[in-house]
C-alpha cells in the first residue's frame, strides 16, 4: 500500500497544493466581501460563478487536454489561476471579481480532470480503491490546511492572496518533474441526462441537493461566521472543523451504506440534516457548542454526495458508468451554482441565520422528493408483470409440441421439425409439408389404390 501511494506521490503533491490554495482563496474572498459590507447576493454570486466555471470547464478541459496533453494543460491552467488570484489584489471592482472567479473555476476543472484521469488510467483493479481513497484524503487535507493558513494571516491584506499564488505556482512542480508514464488523451464522455434522470432519479436528486447545500456552505459560511462575531482565526477554525468532519465521516458512512439500504440511509440522512440545520438557524449557539453542531453538520452534509453516487452506480450497467460520471458532475455543479445565489437572497432578506434555514428547506424538499420517488417505484413494481405468466411457452409454441400430440402423423412431425430447423428455406419446407399431406391422404384411402400407385411402372398404362 505504501509503495502504491509513493508511486503517485507527484500527483498527490500537486493535488494538496492546488486544493490548499483553492480553499484559502474561497475563505479569503468570503471574509473580504463581508468586511466590505457588500450585499449578501454578491457573496453568493462569487461562489456560483466558481461552480459555473467548473461546469463550463469540463468541456473546455477535454479539448485542451486532447490538443496539448495532460502536463501542458495542467501547467497552462495553473498559470491562469495564479494570475486570476493575484488579480483580486489589483482591483476591487466586484464585476471583475465575478469574472475572475468564473475563470478560476474553469481552469481548476481542467486541473482536476488532468489529475483524476491520470489516476484512473494508471490504477488497476487491485489498487484503484486505495489510490482514490488516498486522493480524497489528500483533497480534504488540503482544504483543512487552507483554513489553517487563513488563521495564520488574520489580516485581510494581500498576504493570503500571495500565499494562494505561491501554492498554485508550486503545484506545477511535482507534475512537471514526475517520472510516471503520461496518460492517453481524454475521450469525451457522452451526456445522457434525461436517460439517467429516468433510471436513477433518487440518486441524481440527492446529488443536486447536495450541490446546493455544499455550495451554499463554502460560499456563505465564512460570512455567516463573521456576522456571529467570530474573528478570522475563529472563522478558519469553524470551516476547518466542518471539513474535517466530512473527511472523518467518509469511511464509516461508506461501511454503513454497505449494510443498510442506501435509499433508506439517504432519507434518514436528510431528516437528521434538516433537523440539525434548523436548530442551528434558531438556537443561539456559540463557542464549543457551535463547533460541535457544525462538526455534526459536516458529517451528514458531506456524505450526501458519495451516498448518491454509490446508489446511482449500483443501479446501472458497467458500460454506462463513464456517461453516468459526467452526468453526476454536471448535476452537482449546477446545484452548487444555484445554491449560493438562493441562499444569499434568503440571507439578504432575513439575516445571516437564514443560511441554515435555507439548508433546512432544501433537506426537507429532498426528503419529500425521495419519498415520492420511492412510492412511485414501489407502485410500479406492484403493477409490473410477474415473472410467471399463463401463456404459450417455448414448448407449446415450438414444433416439438406436435410430437407429443397422438393425433398427428409422424411424417407431419418430421416435416415440421425440418421446417423449424431450416427456417430460411421456405420453398423446401413448403414442398415437404405438401408431400407429407399427400402421403397422409393416401394412407386414408383404399389400401389397393395406395399399393397400385407405389408399384406402378414408369411408363403410362393403356
Amino acid at each position: 500500500m505504501a509503495a502504491t501511494i509513493r508511486s503517485f506521490s507527484s500527483l498527490y503533491g500537486a493535488t494538496l497544493l492546488m486544493v490548499l490554495a483553492a480553499g484559502l482563496l474561497t475563505t479569503y474572498l468570503g471574509l473580504k466581501l463581508a468586511s466590505m459590507d457588500v450585499a449578501k447576493v454578491w457573496i453568493g454570486a462569487m461562489m456560483s460563478a466558481y461552480y459555473l466555471g467548473l461546469v463550463l470547464g469540463s468541456k473546455i478541459g477535454h479539448r485542451l487536454i486532447a490538443r496539448v496533453g495532460h502536463i501542458r494543460a495542467f501547467v497552462a491552467s495553473a498559470g491562469v489561476v495564479t494570475a486570476s488570484a493575484l488579480g483580486h489584489a489589483l482591483v476591487e471592482q466586484l464585476e471583475i471579481w465575478l469574472v475572475l472567479r468564473l475563470i478560476v473555476g474553469m481552469c481548476m476543472m481542467c486541473q482536476y480532470m488532468v489529475l483524476e484521469s491520470w489516476l484512473n488510467e494508471q490504477a488497476d483493479s487491485k489498487n484503484r480503491g486505495t489510490i482514490f481513497a488516498s486522493y480524497m484524503i489528500v483533497s480534504y487535507l488540503g482544504l483543512v490546511l487552507g483554513q489553517g493558513a487563513m488563521s495564520l494571516n488574520p489580516e485581510l491584506t494581500i498576504k493570503p492572496l500571495l500565499l494562494v499564488a505561491i501554492c498554485f505556482a508550486l503545484c506545477i512542480v511535482p507534475l512537471a518533474l514526475t517520472r510516471r508514464i503520461h496518460p492517453q488523451p481524454l475521450k469525451p464522455a457522452p451526456l445522457q441526462i434525461k436517460v439517467f434522470w429516468q433510471k436513477v432519479p433518487q440518486s441524481l436528486t440527492t446529488i443536486a441537493m447536495a450541490g446546493v447545500i455544499v455550495g451554499s456552505f463554502y460560499g456563505l459560511a465564512p460570512a455567516f461566521a463573521a456576522s456571529q462575531g467570530m474573528n478570522t482565526e475563529q472563522v478558519a477554525a469553524y470551516m476547518a472543523t466542518t471539513v474535517m468532519a466530512g473527511l472523518l465521516a467518509q469511511w464509516p458512512m461508506g461501511k454503513l451504506s454497505d449494510r443498510v439500504r442506501r435509499s433508506r440511509l439517504i432519507r434518514t440522512n436528510s431528516v437528521i440534516l434538516g433537523i440539525l440545520v434548523l436548530a442551528m438557524a434558531l438556537l443561539p449557539l456559540s463557542g464549543w457548542l457551535q463547533l460541535g453542531f457544525t462538526f455534526v453538520f459536516g458529517v451528514f452534509a458531506f456524505t450526501l454526495y458519495p451516498l448518491g453516487a454509490a446508489l446511482a452506480n449500483q443501479n446501472i450497467e458497467q458500460h454506462e458508468r463513464v456517461a453516468l460520471s459526467a452526468t453526476i458532475l454536471l448535476t452537482f455543479g449546477l446545484g452548487a451554482s444555484i445554491g449560493p445565489l438562493l441562499a444569499s437572497a434568503f440571507m439578504q432578506l432575513g439575516g445571516s441565520n437564514m443560511l441554515y434555514a435555507f439548508m433546512a428547506a432544501v433537506a426537507a424538499l429532498l426528503f419529500v422528493r425521495l419519498q415520492q420517488v420511492n412510492y412511485q417505484q414501489k407502485q410500479a413494481e406492484k403493477i409490473a408483470p410477474k415473472d410467471y405468466m399463463m401463456a404459450a411457452g417455448d414448448l407449446v409454441g415450438s414444433p416439438l409440441a406436435a410430437a407429443l400430440d397422438p393425433r398427428v402423423d409422424q411424417t407431419t412431425v418430421d416435416a415440421q421439425m425440418r421446417a423449424a430447423r431450416y427456417p430460411h428455406t421456405d420453398e423446401v419446407a413448403a414442398a415437404a409439408e405438401q408431400q407429407a399431406q399427400f402421403e397422409l391422404d393416401l394412407s386414408l384411402q383404399e389400401p389397393d389404390a395406395a399399393t397400385a400407385l407405389q408399384t406402378a411402372p414408369d411408363k403410362p398404362v393403356d
